[in-house]
């Protein structure tokens, strides 16, 4: 009797900043929001370095980052807001989308994969993202709303280091299926993202920074570069 091995479907994984990005999705709509005027620079310069000292001595959870840049949504409108997304991606997004990132991605879908856009920025600034390069599936930090407005919360569990993992089990839970059923793949640049390169089938480390350079080369982990 000749025994068929079995076949798994092919789920795909991709980071969004810095990996099919050239720029940081978060920090390009601060850029836009100063440039409209709407942010004051230097207020935000030093709210910003005064975080990054809280969380370098263990005092600001990860969370907070992502509320931080919710925060720039809470005095607008959601007419505002998505009026101001559109400009922002046709200015900051579309420009910072290189090719190589665009054919990429094509190249998984062609070859039928279950693709999934998962990333740390807000569902607010990336699902138009995740619709210009053909993502069904987006996992991202859920901005809370209440009454039509974004409180500058975060909703549930925020999609980075762990979360991301977490996030990626509670999706595929949804689907009535699990990671071990697929054959995965997770491209990102980002040492947060070690804890779900680490659980996949085939790590990509994409422009990678110097901590995952390291783990990669350690570990044989493929690399690559877009630009």
């Amino acid at each position: 009797m000749t025994i068929v091995p079995s076949i798994r479907p092919r789920l795909t994984l991709f980071d969004l900043d810095h990996t099919l990005l050239t720029i940081d999705s978060d920090e390009a709509w601060v850029e836009f929001l100063i440039e409209r005027k709407v942010l004051d620079a230097d207020v935000f310069a030093r709210a910003n370095a005064a975080l990054v000292e809280r969380y370098a001595r263990g005092e600001a959870p990860p969370g907070e980052f992502a509320e931080f840049y919710l925060s720039t949504l809470v005095p607008h409108t959601s007419s505002t807001l998505a009026g101001w997304h559109a400009e922002y991606l046709a200015q900051k997004i579309l420009p910072a989308l290189p090719d190589a990132a665009r054919a990429l991605v094509d190249s998984h879908r062609v070859q039928g994969d279950l693709l999934v856009l998962t990333t740390a920025t807000s569902r607010f600034l990336t699902a138009a993202i995740a619709d210009e390069l053909g993502f069904e599936h987006l996992i991202a930090t859920e901005p809370e709303m209440l009454n039509g407005r974004y409180t500058g919360r975060i909703a549930g569990v925020a999609n980075m280091r762990d979360g991301k993992v977490t996030r990626l089990h509670a999706w595929l839970a949804a689907r009535g299926s699990a990671l071990g059923e697929y054959e995965s793949t997770f491209y990102s640049d980002s040492r947060n993202d070690i804890p779900l390169l680490s659980r996949v089938d085939h790590p990509v480390a994409v422009n990678p920074d110097a901590v995952l350079a390291e783990v990669a080369r350690e570990r044989g982990w493929r690399a690559m570069t877009i630009r």
